[in-house]
């Protein structure tokens, strides 16, 4: 990446996420993808006066960045350079939460895609793709070491490439491979060349992207911190742009919106589950013709927002009720000085 050029991020569909996540004066909000800051500055700008933003990401490049572009905000920022996989263990050693709203942008940023660190095919770079480079293994790691039947199984279900077994023989036999620019041609090679419109690498790097920074666990495990998290009416955004984190977030939201999940030939309930999650836009929404034009980065984008309807916070479930019989103007839980109070006086009673 050339350190001399400013790196500029597009934050993708901002306005729907502002929306989405029903920004207000005084809430307090996580970003578990602050990036280089460009959702979180509108979250900020949104929630003032008084608003307060959590922002936790893997790359610490990243996070230094989105430190200086919302350094105006002061008091109002906590930046944690962490996996949101550990979002609640977070959450508590930082004592924030319950929340107004929490966002996951899975998309990569511009400035992981221009940093060197082999995210794309467009630059020679060695082949890495952590978002943590203290992390131990990298896709180097994976595609020189690891065995052709564990290589396919990489492809087959990260990437969904139909040719997995191929580009996995054609990896193992020209090994060792050293750079993102020869691990493309070898696939493009071993499919038979390019042609369409979408490279054929495409889905061997993001499937080697998604093992390297076990995505896909770390997001089943997120999503269900983030319910715990949130506060009464508080708000889930998430903002996919493969079919496969879309189809972990769409089955997560629609699991905890409904009642009972016991296999429909058991008579009587047994699970005791209850919907904890009310699906706010029933249709994925998708960036405007407009937005994909400015920013082609933007057109696989998939949003998905949810209501919290309990608190995850057994502790707080008294004080929230409380809170909403105060007055329902503020959607939920007041400030947090007012939950704690009201929290305290309930557990001395």
């Amino acid at each position: 990446m050339n350190r001399n050029r400013p790196v500029i991020h597009t934050p993708v569909l901002l306005n729907e996420t502002i929306e989405a996540l029903a920004v207000q004066p005084g809430g307090r909000y996580i970003d578990c993808t602050l990036g280089t800051g460009g959702h979180s500055e509108a979250i900020l700008s949104h929630s003032s006066p008084g608003g307060q933003l959590l922002g936790i990401d893997a790359d610490p490049e990243a996070l230094e960045m989105a430190r200086g572009r919302l350094a105006g905000y002061g008091d109002s920022i906590l930046l944690v350079n962490d996996n949101f996989a550990r979002l609640q263990a977070i959450c508590l050693e930082y004592d924030f939460q319950p929340v107004h709203g929490v966002l996951f942008d899975l998309g990569l940023s511009t400035l992981q895609l221009e940093s060197g660190r082999g995210f794309s095919f467009q630059h020679d770079a060695p082949l890495d793709m952590r978002f943590n480079p203290y992390q131990d293994t990298t896709v180097d790691d994976i595609v020189n070491r690891y065995a052709e039947p564990d290589i396919a199984r990489i492809l087959r279900i990260y990437g969904e490439e139909q040719y997995y077994r191929r580009i996995a023989h054609s990896i193992v036999t020209s090994r060792p491979v050293k750079s993102t620019l020869e691990l493309a041609r070898l696939v493009e090679q071993a499919v038979g060349g390019h042609k369409g419109k979408i490279h054929p690498a495409t889905k061997t790097f993001q499937a080697l992207r998604i093992a390297v920074n076990h995505e896909l666990d770390n997001l089943e495990l997120a999503l269900k911190q983030a319910v715990e998290v949130l506060g009464y009416n508080g708000r889930l955004v998430v903002i996919s742009y493969h079919s496969l984190e879309d189809r972990i977030v769409k089955n997560f939201m629609q699991k905890e919106a409904q009642g009972c999940i016991c296999p429909s030939d058991i008579p009587v309930c047994v699970c005791g589950h209850t919907a904890r999650l009310r699906i706010l836009n029933k249709k994925i929404i998708t960036p405007s013709p407009q937005e994909v034009k400015l920013n082609p980065r933007s057109r696989s984008a998939r949003l998905r927002s949810a209501q919290c309807l309990d608190s995850g916070g057994g502790y707080y479930e008294a004080s929230e009720k409380l809170c909403r019989m105060i007055g329902s103007s503020t959607n939920g839980w007041r400030k947090p000085a007012l939950l704690e109070k009201l929290k305290m006086t309930y557990l001395a009673s």
